[in-house]
């Protein structure tokens, strides 16, 4: 993202920006506000105003934790499926508040529509990994999820840099990703429900009879 700080930022590459933050905040969180604030810190973009305190140190600090955490608990199966059970309820609104504080306060109308849509986001690609790798913790061998842990991590940040360089190429990713996403996300949905059936029937079938 070097050379883009002494860019201006039009309404169409704010709300890139804004897509970016909110869809990326469902997989990866804590890449999200490291990365974010860590190229506002070196001055590789100019962060709106609502965004300066992702660069702050001590916000670098506890986002470089917690993605260091975060790199090691998607990779471990089960732990994966736990963490993004907890994180259900903080990707979302995250995502949401961070599309949002693209435009800050002295821009309420298009605040709004961001959280409404940044939170969108968030919400799609948080489910559409959260099934996906629920139904890799289907198989005994873990170098599905290792490798599918590793695409959403190099996914994050060449998202994030399209949204600055090329939003109208972002826009163009983002549309044929979220309708893969949704797709997967009803197809594995069916395959877990099936699953869930199975398993309970085998349960039921175990119990002695009185």
């Amino acid at each position: 993202m070097n050379g883009l700080s002494h860019l201006p930022l039009d309404t169409p590459q704010l709300l890139a920006v804004a897509a970016a933050l909110g869809w990326a905040s469902g997989l990866r969180l804590y890449a999200v506000l490291f990365l974010t604030g860590l190229a506002g810190s070196f001055g590789w973009v100019a962060l709106p105003s609502g965004l300066h305190m992702l660069q702050s140190p001590l916000m670098l600090g506890a986002s470089g934790l917690m993605l260091f955490i975060e790199f090691f608990a998607d990779k471990i199966p089960g732990v994966d499926t736990l963490w993004d059970m907890l994180h259900t309820l903080v990707r979302i609104p995250a995502g949401a508040a961070l599309a949002a504080a693209v435009f800050g306060a002295d821009q309420a109308s298009w605040a709004m529509a961001a959280a409404l849509m940044g939170g969108t986001l968030a919400a799609t690609s948080h489910v559409a990994k959260a099934t996906t790798r629920a139904a890799l913790n289907a198989s005994p061998e873990p170098f599905s999820n290792i490798a599918m842990s590793l695409v959403g991590d190099s996914v994050v940040p060449l998202s994030l840099w399209l949204s600055w360089a090329h939003p109208s190429v972002f826009f163009g990713a983002l549309a044929v990703v979220l309708v893969a996403m949704v797709a997967t996300t009803w197809v594995l949905a069916k395959f877990l429900r099936r699953l869930a059936r199975r398993i309970s029937g085998w349960f039921g079938a175990a119990q002695p009879s009185t």
